[in-house]
């Protein structure tokens, strides 16, 4: 059996760090989407568990997101069966597009399809402990992450227009830009207030004339001038909005022509480092046709 599946990218419609949880971690309120730019996973059954790439710089070992999601659903289902993988890689790695988490939720779906596991009712905890954005990407469209960004609130579709995102070649640690974020200490008050407040301005959000605000934008523009000096390069060539996706380093810039995008893609040709990349939002609908959910 074989069986080959879209692996879509996401951005960050907003990213608010609310502040820090009696646990140590960030509680976060963000509004992902998922857009038109994807890997593809081919699968197919096999003796043994392995994993090929079309970039050599994706390792392919066990510290593979899509290898770690294989094994724990097998030992979930408590089975031993293998599979050859084969991932064609588009999605900049690192650049806060949240690629390999979409791979590992992927590999999830594909796996339990291919081996006839019926894991619909551990995926989401399967997906958590692989890592925070990994539940996103079993719904799809636009949500809210709140928690870690593991706690998923889908809600309706946001209308979004043309939109241009642009990699430079940095790899920013998000580890690290977390380290550096002072956040107050939560109360439990405080947290149910702030998500209160945070879910009402993600569904009243309109990408076009909203402001996007990212919490950690500041010290990423800080630690990589480069970083900040594409949102400007975005807004100064026609984007009526621009943001920092996760932490970085892709920012998505949003136009309300499709002529005004494809000037500035052409503008930014001269930056020889910069990946760029016109996509559309995916819907929820789109999203799970795709996936065949």
């Amino acid at each position: 059996m074989k069986l080959s599946l879209p692996s879509f990218a996401k951005i960050n419609w907003s990213l608010r760090v609310l502040g820090k949880r009696s646990d140590g971690y960030h509680e976060l309120c963000t509004v992902f989407q998922t857009v038109s730019l994807c890997d593809r996973i081919d699968f197919e059954v096999s003796e043994n568990l392995s994993l090929t790439c079309s970039d050599p710089r994706i390792p392919t070992t066990a510290d593979n997101l899509i290898l770690k999601a294989a094994e724990r659903l097998r030992a979930a289902a408590g089975i031993s069966l293998g599979a050859r993988i084969h991932l064609e890689k588009r999605i900049p790695s690192p650049g806060g597009l949240g690629g390999g988490s979409s791979n590992a939720a992927v590999a999830l779906i594909g796996l339990s399809r291919l081996w006839e596991v019926d894991a619909a009712s551990i995926l989401p905890q399967l997906a958590a402990e692989i890592g925070a954005d990994v539940p996103f990407f079993l719904y799809g469209g636009t949500a809210i992450g709140t928690g870690r960004g593991d706690v998923i609130e889908p809600i309706d579709d946001i209308p979004s227009g043309q939109m241009l995102i642009v990699t430079p070649d940095i790899a920013i640690p998000t580890a690290e830009v977390f380290a550096r974020f002072r956040a107050e200490t939560l109360t439990d008050t405080d947290q149910n207030h702030n998500l209160s407040v945070c879910r009402a301005e993600a569904e009243k959000l309109r990408p076009a004339v909203s402001e996007l605000v990212n919490d950690l934008e500041g010290i990423v523009f800080k630690a990589f001038p480069e970083v900040a000096r594409v949102k400007m390069a975005l807004e100064e060539h026609g984007a009526v909005n621009a943001v920092l996706c996760g932490s970085g380093a892709s920012v998505v810039g949003v136009f309300d022509k499709k002529e005004t995008r494809q000037t500035a893609e052409k503008a930014l040709d001269s930056e020889s480092t910069w990946r760029k990349f016109a996509v559309s939002a995916v819907s929820r609908s789109e999203y799970r046709e795709g996936l065949g959910l």
